[in-house]
């Protein structure tokens, strides 16, 4: 089961992590994710449980618990392929040379798609 933990203090590291979650059982693998620019921690991970049940287990009772003056949330962790992807066509210097682009209704936060043009 993999399962998101978020409001990580910035300073925990992965066998920080790997240590709250292995009183329920086995982990199989750990990730604090890092910004790649500044290298420092964006205060939330990753973790695998190789027992769905002892990640609901973990989930339960980590949910909101205080780890180093912070509430940390802990939930099952949603595919990636569900995420929406995000509209860099918006952005300047996208190879449009001041080109209308139409935007999709999904994409454009509510507005419908003959509403929205950029360029």
């Amino acid at each position: 089961m993999n399962i998101y933990v978020g409001n990580l203090p910035y300073d925990f590291t992965e066998e920080d992590l790997k240590e709250m979650f292995d009183q329920f059982g086995e982990v199989a693998s750990v990730k604090i994710v890092f910004d790649k620019v500044s290298g420092e921690s964006k205060g939330f991970g990753f973790i695998e449980m190789e027992q769905k049940s002892e990640g609901k287990d973990a989930i339960q009772v980590l949910d909101q618990s205080a780890v180093r003056g912070r509430n940390v949330k802990v939930h099952a962790a949603r595919p990636r392929n569900g995420r929406q992807q995000r509209n860099r066509s918006k952005r300047a210097g996208n190879g449009t040379r001041g080109e209308d682009v139409e935007v999709s209704s999904e994409q454009s936060q509510g507005h419908k798609k003959e509403d929205v043009a950029v360029g």
